[in-house]
């Protein structure tokens, strides 16, 4: 898998968790229907089966996707919440893709 493929699957991967957890904050927190409430399933389950299709280790896999999982909160938290990230957040950011760059990238014995 490209470079360019691992990281879209991991982007896709973290919305569909994101949306998943988000629509019950929504429900619980400020009265959104319960109807919607099926969605944050779907999305959630579409989130279990987006990781596996990673060819590398599970555990890899959940490592680095964390990388990847800050970095689309954080622009969920600019785009849909309303709060730029911060500077301190930015550098966050740029670590945990470091990380998630060695772990996903780095060269392995076969």
């Amino acid at each position: 898998m490209s470079v360019v493929q691992t990281v879209s699957l991991f982007i896709l991967t973290a919305l569909a968790e994101i949306i998943g957890c988000y629509i019950p904050y929504l429900w619980l927190k400020q009265g959104l229907s319960a109807w919607w409430l099926p969605l944050a399933v779907v999305s959630l389950a579409l989130f279990a089966w987006l990781l596996t299709l990673h060819p590398s280790a599970a555990g890899r896999v959940y490592a680095a996707y964390g990388g990847v999982y800050i970095t689309v909160a954080l622009g969920w938290l600019w785009a849909v919440d309303g709060i730029r990230p911060s500077g301190w957040d930015v550098l966050g950011v740029s670590v945990s893709l470091a990380g998630m760059a060695i772990i996903m990238f780095a060269p392995r014995a076969a």
